[in-house]
C-alpha cells in the first residue's frame, strides 16, 4: 500500500478526523539516517504526526515544525510538514539503542525522556504560532494528545505507530490518526468516541492486518457518520538542494570564505534533514568567493 492520508468528518462535523499510512515515509528516513529501531520507532511516529497536523494548513507555503527539546539518549527530534504532504526530519542521536521496556516493546518514552515539546505553525504572519508543553512521557502521541488538550484546547485522541521487522531492522508498518472534538460537540458523542478509541487495537495492529486509513477511521467512527473530505499522498521530501547551500556559504561574507581557501582542503555542508552531504573543492569555493565579493 502507497503511503497516503485521509481526511474526514463525522457527528454532523462535530468530529473532525485525520489517519496516515506512512510506512515508506519511517522507512525512508530510517535509511536516510541509519536508525535504530528506537530512533525509527520515535521518528516515524513524529513524521506522521506532522504530516496530519501539517494538511490542517492552508496555504502551499505552510510550515509546520515539531520538536522535541529533551534530554534522553536520542537527544532531540526535529520534524517539519508542509500542507501538501511532505514531510522530512531527524534525531539528534540516530544510533540510540536501548533495551525494551516493561511491555517488551521499543522504548521511545525512554529515549525521549524529559524536557519541551514545541509545535510552530509558519503560516506567512510577522512571527510564526509556537506552542509549547512540557514532555508527559515521550511516547509522541500522548505528548501530543497533551499539547492539544492545554495549548490550543482541542481535546484530542492521538494514535502513532511504527512497527520494525525484528529480522531485517527495517519498517513493516506506520501510520496513525488524530480525531479531534470541535466546540459544542454534545457530551454523549465524546463519550461514544472515548469507548471506540480505549477499545481499538494499536494502530500498527490494525495496518498489519489490513487496515488502512478509510477503514480505521470507519471502524472508529462508522457509527457517527463519518465521511472522507480529502485524501493525499504523503512523502519524505526536502527542499534542500546545492543552491540552497551555496546560497548559504555566500551569506558567510568573503572573511570566512577566505579562511576556508586557504586550508586547501575541500569543504563539506550536510542537510540534518535528509543527510545529504554537499562538497565543494577549492575552484568551487573560489567562485563563491567571487560571488560573494560583488554582493557585497
Amino acid at each position: 500500500m502507497s503511503d497516503y492520508m485521509i481526511r474526514g468528518t463525522a457527528a454532523n462535523e462535530f468530529i473532525r478526523a485525520f489517519a496516515v499510512c506512512s510506512k515508506g515515509v519511517a522507512e525512508e528516513a530510517r535509511k536516510r539516517h541509519n536508525l535504530s529501531p528506537v530512533a525509527a520507532a520515535a521518528l516515524g511516529r513524529t513524521m506522521s504526526a506532522a504530516l496530519m497536523m501539517g494538511a490542517d494548513m492552508k496555504n502551499d507555503s505552510d510550515v509546520l515544525t515539531i520538536q522535541f527539546v529533551c534530554d534522553g539518549p536520542i537527544g532531540g527530534i526535529t520534524v517539519t510538514a508542509d500542507s501538501g504532504g511532505h514531510v522530512k526530519g531527524f534525531a539528534e542521536n540516530p544510533g540510540v539503542m536501548l533495551p525494551p521496556n516493561a511491555y517488551g516493546k521499543l522504548d521511545v518514552g525512554g529515549a525521549v525522556g524529559n524536557g519541551i515539546l514545541h509545535v510552530m505553525r509558519d503560516i506567512g504572519l510577522k512571527e510564526p504560532y509556537a506552542g509549547e508543553v512540557n514532555i508527559q512521557s515521550g511516547e509522541i502521541a500522548q505528548d501530543l494528545t497533551y499539547y492539544f488538550a492545554v495549548s490550543e484546547q482541542i481535546p484530542s485522541v492521538v494514535a502513532l505507530g511504527v512497527l520494525m521487522d525484528r529480522e531485517t531492522a527495517k519498517v513493516r508498518e506506520a501510520g496513525g490518526y488524530i480525531i479531534q472534538l470541535m466546540p459544542g460537540c454534545p457530551d454523549d458523542i465524546a463519550a461514544e468516541l472515548e469507548k471506540a478509541c480505549v477499545s481499538a487495537p494499536p494502530v500498527t495492529t490494525m495496518l498489519a492486518e489490513g487496515g488502512t486509513p478509510e477503514s480505521i477511521l470507519t471502524d472508529l467512527l462508522g457509527g457517527m457518520g463519518f465521511r472522507v473530505r480529502e485524501q493525499m499522498p504523503v512523502a519524505f521530501k526536502c527542499d534542500c538542494s546545492r543552491e540552497r547551500v551555496t546560497k548559504a556559504l555566500v551569506a558567510m561574507g568573503p572573511g570566512q570564505l577566505k579562511e576556508l581557501i586557504a586550508e586547501g582542503k575541500p569543504v563539506t555542508l550536510n542537510c540534518h534533514f535528509c543527510n545529504t552531504d554537499y562538497t565543494f573543492d577549492t575552484d568551487m569555493l573560489k567562485a563563491i568567493l567571487e560571488r560573494a565579493s560583488k554582493k557585497k
